[in-house]
């Protein structure tokens, strides 16, 4: 049997919901890290199946179509098995969702760096000795180029009108017209993308490092032509991902191509540069914004135009306006975008796709006006807080934005500011404070998940989500837990296989608040049954500590089972609730920097965030997920940049070395406040993501502070030293 829930609102279905005084929402450690500490938690790459060869990516010099120049001297090497060189190999990683296939085809190249062939060898030495003796030529001139590349595509450019824009700003007491840009930025996780691919004749086993089974399945069946039941993926443990890792990547399908023809074991690791090259990254940007607003500092319009870049055919856009059509109250609003298409690695989600980038020059914008009108920062916000969703008129399931913010200012010490810039020194370095608010789309996936209560009284969590160093494992144990009144060490746990039921996968902060309601749902089916064996309503039966108790009759778990498991499946889809209500998670930021005077180097103090994302399942995971945000939040303030050489799109920074992530030495504390807020329209549990909502908003908090501190407003990001000297000159 399977328990299916639709969450089409906020009314009581009956089920159990977390009391608040069980493990959920306690502050436990992860169950995991003892063996990713100790390197046990084995990854993709660590997979060494006997027999195993070794296959590396030789990718594209330039664009257009491609030609194997010595694939036959290169395969008369000693120790050389094959080059492949497979219409079916795909040119780029795939965005993820619904199992599309990716775009296939390396015939041509699209971009500088594009994967065109595999060298597989006995060893990894000799794989790459022959990959790097592999000729490759492209010929540009005959590249199939999009029709308007270079333009914005007419079929990707999207208006959102209320009211009158023009006439509100021509009117408005104090206005602002600015523009803001974003350089593109890789996902840069710690494990680069492999693969370990096995056929044994009738179905391929891969060891992938990927985030979204269910969906990976489907895009590798499809890339292979197999029926999605000759394929199983496995990815228990991904050293990060932030989007990179959601679809099927080039490595994946290189190594099951060579694997199906050779019948061996093969194993493809990208390197640091391929990882930089192949997968996707984030679009660069330009935002120009527009506010106007009344001498009280209330907006009366708002503009917001974004303009974003992809590879021709690929479909996805990045949604930059997304949190401006919520976040503040206008009357008029003007927001529109567009997509430009280049040739340049595939443009896909990196961590908080739209809001990232969306939120982060808006509330710098606002940081400006509340500077123009003479207004406290935190206050123009307070008084800007919409009643409903702007333009639809749709209420919100919940609002804390207006929480975020005073508690926020409270916690950082934020009243008695100097409202100037340029007031503080401490001997070379100029000190400001800085602030802005968070906020982020939420969202439910479908999800399922098996609970099974063993006669000992233990209980196995299973389904194929992921976890990508968010928690997963431990969250799913300590609600079950909580749902069976066991102790989180009574519960096994075990994920990231596609025999297992499909959960949501860990992508867009969905996965521990819709796979969780699954293994929340499936609890619930077990509950449903022992009430049904101790002859009780379910709403009267209570599970604590290894017991169940209805009215008078308390039973230890063992005797109720009588020697045999109960088994719960637990189905969850999203419902109508994301259409009647909009759904969000809020925080604020605060910083405090120092702006060298000799240097222009920025050096973050302290920083403070408040958030507010549902119930809070695991304290120390959530607090975990937004510092890892803030830390986000300040690299792309300070220092991320990829960067394109103009000539033919080549990747110019593309290691760690020349792309430039903080480290240990840039991060100062990151104190963080999480307001425990369950919301009724997302489901039994009340849980929302967070995984993403702390890089929305903490680099605008970093920008401000800059402009408090020494006065310089850096508009085109980041704010590197050079620029914010030129500023200070």
């Amino acid at each position: 049997m399977t328990l299916e829930h639709q969450i089409d609102g906020p009314e009581d279905e009956g089920f159990a919901r977390p009391d608040g005084n069980g493990p959920l929402g306690a502050d436990l450690e992860r169950r995991d890290g003892a063996a990713k500490v100790c390197g046990a938690a084995r990854y993709a790459a660590e997979h060494h199946p006997d027999g195993m060869l070794h296959g590396v990516l030789v990718r594209a010099p330039g664009l257009g179509p491609v030609r194997l120049v010595n694939a036959d001297e290169i395969t008369a090497i000693p120790g050389v098995r094959r080059v492949f060189h497979d219409a079916r190999m795909i040119r780029n990683a795939a965005q993820g969702g619904a199992g599309k296939a990716p775009v296939q085809g390396v015939k041509a190249a699209a971009y500088v760096g594009q994967p065109v062939a595999l060298v597989v060898a006995e060893d990894f030495a000799t794989a790459c000795e022959a990959a790097n003796r592999l000729r490759v030529e492209a010929d540009g001139a005959d590249l199939p180029v999009h029709p308007k590349a270079g333009e914005p595509d007419p079929d990707k450019t999207k208006d959102k009108t209320t009211g009158d824009f023009d006439t509100a700003f021509s009117e408005a007491a104090v206005t602002l017209d600015v523009t803001y840009t974003t350089p593109a930025m890789v996902s840069a996780a710690m494990e680069p993308h492999a693969a370990v691919a096995e056929w044994d004749g009738e179905r391929l086993t891969l060891h992938g490092a990927l985030q979204m089974l269910r969906d990976n399945k489907a895009e590798l069946a499809d890339c292979l032509g197999l029926a999605e039941d000759k394929v199983r993926v496995l990815s228990p443990f991904i050293g990060g991902g932030f989007g990179s890792k959601l679809g099927i990547s080039a490595d994946c399908v290189a190594a099951a191509l060579a694997a199906m023809e050779l019948g061996c074991p093969v194993r493809v690791v990208q390197s640091r540069r391929q990882v930089f090259e192949v997968n996707t990254r984030r679009t660069e940007t330009s935002q120009r914004i527009r506010l106007a607003a009344d001498r009280d500092g209330r907006l009366t319009a708002i503009g917001h135009s974004a303009r974003v870049s992809n590879l021709p055919d690929e479909s996805f856009s990045e949604p930059v306006l997304q949190g401006t059509a919520f976040t503040y109250a206008a009357p008029n609003r003007l927001l529109h975008s567009e997509l430009v298409r280049i040739h340049r690695p595939a443009a896909g989600s990196v961590r908080a796709p739209g809001e990232a980038v969306g939120v982060t020059t808006f509330e710098a914008a606002m940081d400006e006006l509340a500077n123009e009108a003479g207004i406290d920062p935190v206050e123009l916000r307070l008084r800007n807080l919409p009643e409903v969703e702007p333009g639809s008129g749709r209420p919100f399931s919940s609002h804390r934005l207006a929480e975020c913010l005073t508690e926020g200012r409270d916690r950082f010490g934020w009243d008695g500011r100097s409202p100037e810039p340029r007031q503080r020194r401490e001997g070379e370095w100029w000190i400001g404070t800085g602030m802005a608010a968070a906020v982020r789309v939420n969202m439910v996936s479908d999800a399922e998940a098996r609970v099974t209560l063993t006669p000992d009284g233990r209980a196995l969590v299973e389904s194929d989500m992921t976890d990508i160093g968010t928690g997963s494992y431990t969250i799913f144990g300590q609600i079950a837990a909580e749902a069976l009144g066991l102790s989180p060490d009574d519960i096994d746990v075990v994920l990231g296989d596609t025999d297992l039921p499909p959960g949501s996968g860990s992508g867009g902060s969905v996965g521990a608040a819709s796979t969780g309601t699954a293994v929340w749902l499936a609890c619930e089916e077990i509950r449903r049954a022992i009430a049904g064996r101790m002859e009780c309503a379910p709403g009267n039966l209570t599970m604590a500590e290894g017991h169940a108790t209805c009215g008078n009759d308390r039973r230890v778990l063992q005797d109720v089972l009588s020697g045999q498991p109960l088994k719960g499946h637990g189905k969850l889809a999203p419902g109508a609730a994301m259409k009647k209500v909009r759904q969000a998670t809020w925080g604020a930021v605060f910083a405090e920097v120092a702006v060298s005077d000799v240097t222009g180097e920025t050096r973050v103090r302290r920083m403070q965030g408040t958030f507010a994302a549902g119930r809070i399942l695991n304290q120390r995971t959530a607090r975990s997920q937004a510092q890892g945000g803030m830390a986000w939040g300040l690299g792309l303030a300070l220092t991320e940049a990829l960067v394109h050489d103009r000539r033919d799109g080549h990747a110019v920074n593309r290691d760690l070395a020349e792309y430039h992530v903080p480290v240990n030495a840039d991060v100062p504390h990151l104190d963080v406040r999480l307001l425990d807020e369950p919301d009724d329209w997302a489901g039994p549990l009340g849980a929302k993501g967070i995984g993403e909502l702390g890089i929305c908003g903490s680099g605008s908090a970093i920008l401000n502070a800059i402009h408090h501190a020494c006065g310089v407003r850096i508009r085109d990001l980041p704010a590197t030293p050079d620029r914010v000297l030129a500023g200070l000159a």
